[in-house]
């Protein structure tokens, strides 16, 4: 494969079409088990486990919500295109299920475009969460041929005041929801450490925990994971939200609000392992709980995203919160390498 570093140009170009790269995700029942086949190709994961994690699904009708909040996106993204004068189509491609990404990229060519600016619907740096979606890219533009419009994507924007504003809202009304002193617990989709170990994953949700925290006037607060999927024997980041919530119940606990900061949209991780799994063990333990919402289409978020756009094609100004340092457009060769695999 090509080096997905010269995907991103060194100095800004002209584009004619904005991408949305998401994950994906099942539409109907007959959908779960071939989705869970192309997120874990070439794990060996045996297909009796796909059918338990299938199970998640059907308690939801076999229907991811992501791709239905992908369209919502799309449709308040265009919105707001509109209103700022930049007449770019939107396309839409997905890692592991239809639209598939591959097909997207061969519609574009077939429409004539010939260079688009991606935005990936996760806000932080890891693998998985970034190189991966450029790997991603790079091999449906080589699938399709050389006629394939050349792919540049935003930078990470975990920081960025349209994604850290709404999210002190939507904290501060779960807090009100529960209209007592509580405990403040964020979470993200927990990772293998090795991956951990090579990215800048765990510092930023650190840093987005700590703005959002602040920005509430809470200094009571923990960084957890959730949605874990690997196997035993390999380390991923710890502790789960579950094993935390014993934790804090033993610790005298009462009340806790649930921050999901690794999120961008209430899709299955949400819904089934923190309001579903997550809820069931607060109970169990006579704990309190509640969630914060996600961003979803709040208009500050989708403000957010024309403002990338227009980083990349106008140089404007790049805005972002906390200490960390502003991720660049090109990232190094070696930047996130994929974890070791047992």
């Amino acid at each position: 494969m090509s080096d997905v570093s010269a995907m991103t140009p060194a100095e800004p170009s002209p584009y004619d079409a904005i991408l949305i790269v998401s994950f994906g995700g099942p539409e109907g029942p007959d959908d779960v088990i071939p989705f869970l086949e192309n997120v874990t190709r070439g794990r060996g994961i045996p297909r009796e486990r796909l059918e338990v994690v299938g199970g998640h699904y059907h308690l939801f009708g076999g229907r991811s919500p992501i791709n239905d909040q992908c369209r919502a996106l799309i449709a308040a993204l265009e919105s707001a295109l509109a209103d700022a004068g930049i007449g770019l189509p939107v396309y839409w491609g997905n890692r592991n299920w239809h639209p598939l990404l591959e097909d997207t990229v061969a519609q574009m060519t077939a429409d004539g475009i010939t260079r688009a600016l991606a935005f990936v619907t996760s806000a932080t740096s890891s693998y998985s969460a970034c190189r991966q979606y450029r790997e991603d890219i790079q091999r449906a533009r080589e699938a399709v041929g050389a006629d394939s419009p050349v792919i540049d994507k935003v930078r990470q924007y975990y920081d960025h005041p349209g994604f850290i504003e709404p999210m002190i809202d939507n904290t501060q009304l779960a807090i009100d929801r529960l209209s007592t002193p509580s405990r403040l617990v964020f979470t993200a989709h927990s990772i293998p450490l090795s991956m951990a170990s090579t990215s800048d994953y765990e510092a930023q949700l650190r840093e987005v925990a700590r703005l959002v925290a602040t920005g509430v006037g809470h200094c009571d607060w923990d960084l957890v994971w959730q949605s874990r999927s690997g196997p035993p024997q390999v380390p991923w980041l710890e502790p789960d939200i579950n094993d935390h919530l014993e934790t804090l119940a033993a610790s005298g606990t009462e009340h806790v609000v649930i921050v999901p900061i690794g999120f961008i949209s209430d899709h299955m991780e949400v819904v089934f392992d923190l309001d579903t799994e997550a809820v069931a063990t607060a109970a169990r333990l006579g704990i309190s709980m509640t969630r914060a919402a996600t961003v979803g289409i709040d208009t500050r978020f989708v403000s957010m995203i024309v403002e990338l756009i227009e980083e990349r094609r106008s140089g404007a100004p790049a805005r972002a919160l906390g200490g960390l340092a502003i991720r660049p457009d090109v990232c190094a060769v070696d930047c996130c390498p994929p974890p070791t695999r047992r």
